[in-house]
């Protein structure tokens, strides 16, 4: 979407977008989950560069599967990035106090909500898996106090409504504009801040591995958790079956007496988390956004055709999780990382 266009183009997109949830709501979510599965699967058929992206990335991640399952992970992939859609209109109106036990199973949690509702910061980080719109706005409607790093929409209208529809149960975001004033705020006060973890981190970012091959990370997180003693929950939310129904769940929570005494400790929380992430996908591969370009960046020794150096190589081996197998895959360079 442009970022400067006109006041008759904002509206005539806003106006559409609040006309199609109204007609949303005529019919039952379920119903509308099946619809956009629909649309989710012509997608898939009409989408070529999405489709050879997302498949080129799933054979790369899970070498095991065959042609045919990866391409039906890919399908059902961006079928459930179409029922996101959906699913964002109707939280509001089905997630609330009284009735959120309807349609949320919590597994493992106990833990983490002791993090997060301690008088401490903390730091919760998910991914481009399952429902990351509806683990904030689930977690801020049980009363927990947090704040969400978002990515402001060009359209300055669909962007206020959206907002107000995300915050509603107490969530507020945070868009880059005065982010970090505001993380800081939210650190100092004890606040939970909320993170999307798998963004491609650009060639300056950190690289780790996700998946057996190296990833761009941002640093921001783990030096927020270094700097305030931040405990990092890895969460996520993912359906379960075709129906309105999730479960919300932990795949790690990071302290930080796991890394004082790491000899690189940012190198080591970003590995961690990213590790959590990667944890959360293989519970249900199908969930992921497997056409976004994470892999896009690669490190300056993969563009120049040379060997891992020496410095990352040490970092990697100090990971405690680090095996053989594992470092065999990460010093392989990645091919055709951005695929069209």
């Amino acid at each position: 979407m442009a970022k400067d266009q006109s006041a008759l183009t904002n509206w005539t997109q806003y106006l559409a977008l609040r006309l199609g949830a109204m007609a949303l709501h005529v019919f039952d979510v379920d119903e509308n989950l099946r619809g956009a599965r629909g649309v989710g699967s012509l997608m898939y058929k009409l989408d070529k560069r999405h489709r050879v992206r997302g498949i080129t990335n799933l054979r790369r991640c899970f070498p095991h599967m065959t042609e045919a399952q990866a391409a039906a992970a890919c399908e059902q992939s961006m079928q459930h990035f179409l029922q996101l859609g959906v699913e964002v209109m109707f939280t509001t109106r089905l997630i609330h106090h009284d009735t959120w036990h309807r349609h949320i199973e919590l597994r493992d949690i106990a833990e983490a909500l002791e993090v997060m509702i301690a008088d401490r910061p903390s730091i919760l980080v998910t991914g481009h898996f399952g429902n990351w719109e509806l683990l904030g706005y689930a977690l801020a409607t049980f009363g927990l106090d947090m704040d969400a790093l978002a990515r402001p929409i060009d359209n300055p209208l669909i962007d206020r409504w959206l907002t107000g529809v995300r915050e509603k149960q107490g969530m507020r975001l945070i868009t880059k504009w005065g982010a970090t004033d505001r993380m800081t705020e939210v650190m100092q006060t004890h606040g939970t801040l909320g993170f999307i973890g798998d963004q491609n981190a650009g060639p300056k970012g950190m690289f780790v591995p996700f998946f057996g091959r190296l990833a761009s990370a941002y640093k921001s997180i783990g030096l927020l958790a270094m700097t305030y003693d931040a405990p990092i929950v890895c969460g996520y939310a993912h359906r379960l079956g075709p129906r309105f129904r999730y479960e919300i769940g932990t795949t790690d929570v990071i302290y930080p007496e796991d890394w004082a005494d790491q000899p690189d400790p940012l190198y080591y929380i970003t590995a961690r988390y990213t590790r959590g992430i990667e944890k959360m996908v293989r519970l249900a591969p199908e969930q992921y956004l497997w056409i976004h370009r994470r892999w896009k960046s690669r490190p300056r020794h993969e563009t120049l055709g040379k060997p891992l150096p020496k410095a990352l190589r040490r970092k990697l081996e100090q990971l405690p999780w680090m095996t053989d197998e594992l470092m065999r895959e990460v010093e392989k360079p990645v091919e055709n990382p951005d695929p069209r």
